[in-house]
């Protein structure tokens, strides 16, 4: 079917959501807006969907909602006996609908769907899915996007995003669902009557709270440090969650952004609730400087990334970066636990392969195994359940992404902002009982290892062109290899469909050994590097730089040299 063939098939038959009704009256004879919406179908990626909400096959609605949760239950059908998912979702625009249609074609095609009550962070998804032996889970989110979107991560028995495998598998179910006459579902309320549907219990809430605390390493400190904290969920779901973890190991003074403390979908006061953008952190840095607090921490709306700022000499707030805080966590875990006694025999930390090497010198130092994978948390969780087939999960301590996703413990398999909260602040209290500020930490870091710089861009490219155009820059990147990017010769070439390192210097090629995906490699003199790839959830290629140099000022300058060098490479 064309692009108006299917939006008078919309006409007909979308009548159940009455946003949905008047979104199509209001486009008819629109041409332009009508081939927006259903020039294409919203892809099922390896994660799951991610679109603007509205009507059409290119948005998300109840109707994509509902065929890809026929996917997944004719998947979960197919390889389970007595099935059943966990389901949760977050503040955003229409997620508690989202999170109830899923149940009723979950109902409707025989599983057992558990909800939770009320708005949950990711991990806490992941842990339902574990703690309640489920065959798969769905997160109604889409983390730190816009408003105007939402979205839709599946979830494997393990607790983890989908593998590639299984993820292959689901995307060819869905791909033979019909959208208005394939779906099975039931209504929500008939499903809770009859037990199909079920809400999760406050006590696999509590269980989830007890495996946080356990992270801990000087828990007993934190109580009387004095540690005062500024904190901001971002209008999203850590507000409850990262409140009851700082009260139970003693951070009592905790003061919230009451602008961004309750759920809203519509993030009034920040366009972009992403900790990772300074804009999203405005109100909490303004809070800070009347409140003046020894760390100020944001978590993004489904509450698995946090970000934080902390004071300098002048009083002034500082950012620091996920590779920074991620660096500074995976030393205090290492160096603590090894003084304490506790370290795992053979323990093992994993990293993404844009996240700091800086980890490679403290694995070093402290003789942990580091493994690095694709960008992507799932591939950490992925690792995580390797070593729980081999009945050593406890050997994995920490895993990170430069992202601000940090995870301590195999409780759960995706990034997790309310341990990592927990864990930022126990450091922070155990570096004040030393008479160290978070910055000297930092600092004290650096000096040991070296001052390495990392900073991502991100390049946007929206609607129909938008995808072409990506895929033209990363074609033109592998047929066009640059020779040097910033002044800096290029000595390795990566390129991760091709599973292929190229040497430049002499031409010797050997083989990568993660599995294929769109990324590409620049490796340059002096530990500088360039990594490129397209966002798997977002219209836009993100471009990772790593500088290495004798202090700040001079890695943030090269930065900035191969920076604009590769943009105009990029011809961006």
């Amino acid at each position: 079917m064309n692009e108006l063939e299917l939006y008078n098939l919309w006409c007909e038959n979308a009548t159940e959501d009455s946003d949905i009704v008047n979104e199509l009256k209001s486009i008819e004879g629109d041409n332009d807006a009508i081939q927006e919406r259903f020039y294409k179908n919203l892809e099922f990626g390896t994660g799951g969907l991610r679109g603007v909400i509205g009507a059409g096959t290119a948005r998300l609605n109840i109707y994509t909602i509902r065929k890809a949760t026929q996917g997944l239950a004719d998947y979960v059908n197919e390889h389970f006996e007595n099935p059943s998912v966990a389901v949760s979702f977050d503040s955003r625009i229409k997620s508690t609908t989202f999170a109830k249609t899923a149940c009723e074609v979950l109902a409707g095609n025989g599983i057992k769907a558990y909800i939770y009550t009320e708005l949950m962070p990711t991990p806490m998804l992941s842990f339902a899915v574990r703690e309640l032996k489920c065959s798969a889970g769905i997160m109604v989110t889409a983390s730190h996007n816009p408003s105007k979107y939402n979205g839709y991560k599946a979830y494997g028995e393990d607790g983890c995003q989908l593998n590639l495998e299984n993820s292959e598998i689901v995307i060819n179910k869905i791909n033979q669902v019909d959208m208005f006459n394939g779906v099975k579902h039931i209504n929500f309320e008939d499903g809770i009557k009859d037990g199909s549907i079920e809400y999760i219990s406050d006590s696999v809430i509590e269980e989830y709270y007890k495996n946080v605390i356990a992270q801990g390493i000087h828990t007993e400190l934190v109580k009387d440090s004095g540690l005062k904290v500024v904190y901001t969920p971002l209008n999203g779901t850590g507000n409850k969650p990262v409140r009851t973890i700082l009260d139970r190991i003693g951070i009592k003074d905790v003061t919230v952004v009451k602008e961004q403390e309750y759920p809203d979908g519509n993030f009034p006061t920040c366009p972009f609730p992403n900790p990772e953008i300074r804009e999203a952190l405005n109100l909490g840095l303004k809070l800070c400087e009347s409140v003046k607090p020894d760390l100020l921490l944001a978590t993004d709306p489904d509450a698995d990334r946090v970000g934080i700022a902390v004071p300098d000499q002048d009083g002034n707030y500082v950012l620091f970066s996920g590779n920074e805080v991620g660096a500074m966590l995976f030393e205090y875990v290492c160096k603590e636990r090894t003084a304490l006694g506790t370290m795992p025999k053979n323990p093992v930390a994993v990293k993404t392969i844009v996240t700091t090497d800086i980890c490679k010198k403290i694995a070093t130092e402290y003789n942990v195994e580091l493994r690095e994978v694709l960008t992507g948390f799932k591939f950490i969780g992925e690792q995580i359940g390797l070593l729980e087939a081999d009945h050593q999960e406890d050997r994995y301590i920490f895993g990170f992404e430069e992202s601000y996703g940090y995870l301590a413990g195999s409780y759960v398999r995706d990034k997790d902002a309310v341990v990592a909260s927990m864990l930022i602040c126990e450091m922070a209290s155990y570096y004040r009982t030393k008479g160290i500020s978070m910055l000297q930490a930092r600092a004290n870091l650096y000096e040991k290892y070296g001052v390495y710089h990392h900073s991502q861009e991100s390049f946007q490219f929206e609607g129909i062109s938008g995808m072409q155009k990506m895929s033209d820059i990363m074609k033109s990147l592998r047929e066009n290899i640059p020779n040097e990017i910033g002044g800096l010769k290029v000595t390795t070439f990566e390129d991760y469909t091709t599973s292929q390192s190229k040497d430049t210097m002499t031409g010797e090629v050997t083989k990568l050994t993660l599995p294929k995906s769109d990324v590409l490699v620049f490796k340059l003199t002096d530990g500088a590097s360039v990594v490129i790839r397209p966002s798997g959830t977002e219209p836009k290629i993100k471009a990772y730089y790593t500088t290495i140099a004798n202090t700040q000022n001079d890695a943030v300058a090269l930065k900035n040299t191969i920076s604009e060098s590769f943009k105009k490479i990029l011809g961006v």
